[in-house]
């Protein structure tokens, strides 16, 4: 069977796929390219298997019949796949993703942002580190700590699965908005399901984790964000294309006891003139909720363990399907 790596950003496949990883692939750490590909389209043709990570180049459908016909299958050690997926899916490609490895972080991320926002951290210390002591304290009292607090999950799929299952311990109730969440899961979950409006009404944080399509855009609007309840959190981790940034920076700009914390916006960075980086109730991070540093080797080690059950006809966790790609991130 023919391997290879397959990425046009340079140094992505070096930083993701730890040294012993590779190895135990047993194939050759030559990365290629897209125009190495089209360049010398009959040295690739008997390939059967692409490792790749962030920087998987796009092909058409007739692209992969000329220039990849024997492809079988694509292990992808990164998180989405909706840029690239549907030519290879179309063609009978089978595709592998890291997406849970991925996962792992953006819910640590996120639990670690909720627990924080329920004490208060983030309005308080604002205030502390401006000297305002008689501020802080102030405004401490209104903040309810975790134990039977509400949060508001937006998307029940891998990642807000995983964060609902993280702050299990803290004794915290879920609110959930997922028209995909049947009743069984939810029960299983020991979430209640809820409309959006609902949501945002009753949950002091509320975190999004939507899947990014068409549908999603714009989905959070000014409208959710005006009924947020006092001293509340929105969390995004999501894409920032999914909020009406403009009705969001209206509603910080009005309610300055709301505190928004984006690691995703639109675009992003955000424009140099954006009010984001102004207001002081909103909080930016660029984009480190997924994984960074050493964690981006457990996307790596997935893939080999997918590759491992895929070479013995043995059940795969993490493949992807036409049909994910509706609810996907």
């Amino acid at each position: 069977m023919k391997a290879m790596f397959l990425c046009d950003k340079a140094g992505s496949v070096e930083k993701v796929y730890a040294t012993e990883v590779i190895r135990t692939l047993g194939i050759s750490d030559k990365v290629y390219r897209k125009t190495d590909i089209i360049s010398a389209k009959d040295d690739f043709k008997d390939t059967e298997v692409i490792f790749s990570t962030w920087g998987m180049p796009k092909f058409t459908e007739e692209e992969l019949a000329e220039y990849l016909p024997s492809l079988k299958a694509v292990f992808y050690a990164a998180g989405t796949v909706q840029a690239f997926a549907r030519p290879f899916l179309s063609r009978g490609v089978r595709i592998f993703s890291a997406w849970a490895a991925n996962a792992v972080p953006v819910a640590e991320y996120t639990v670690a942002q909720i627990i924080l926002a329920n004490k208060g951290f983030f309005r308080t210390s604002r205030l502390m580190s401006a000297g305002d002591v008689g501020g802080a304290r102030s405004v401490m009292g209104a903040y309810p700590g975790n134990m039977d607090e509400t949060v508001g999950i937006i998307g029940a799929g891998m990642i807000g699965k995983l964060v609902i299952e993280m702050i299990r311990p803290y004794r915290l109730k879920v609110k959930v908005f997922d028209p995909f969440l049947a009743d069984a899961e939810a029960e299983r979950l020991g979430v209640t399901k809820c409309t959006l409006d609902e949501l945002f009404a009753g949950c002091r944080v509320v975190s999004n984790h939507l899947a990014n399509n068409e549908q999603t855009k714009g989905m959070l609007c000014g409208s959710l964000f005006q009924q947020m309840v006092p001293d509340s959190t929105f969390i995004n981790t999501g894409r920032g294309a999914q909020v009406v940034e403009a009705e969001l920076i209206e509603t910080l700009k009005n309610r300055p006891d709301i505190t928004a914390i984006l690691d995703v916006t639109y675009p992003e960075p955000p424009k140099a003139e954006s009010e984001f980086f102004s207001l002081p109730n909103c909080i930016l991070t660029p984009h480190i909720a997924g994984s960074i540093g050493n964690e981006v080797h457990r996307m790596s080690e997935y893939m080999l363990a997918e590759y491992r059950s895929y070479i013995k006809n043995e059940p795969c966790k993490y493949e992807v399907t036409e049909k994910m790609l509706e609810t996907m991130a």
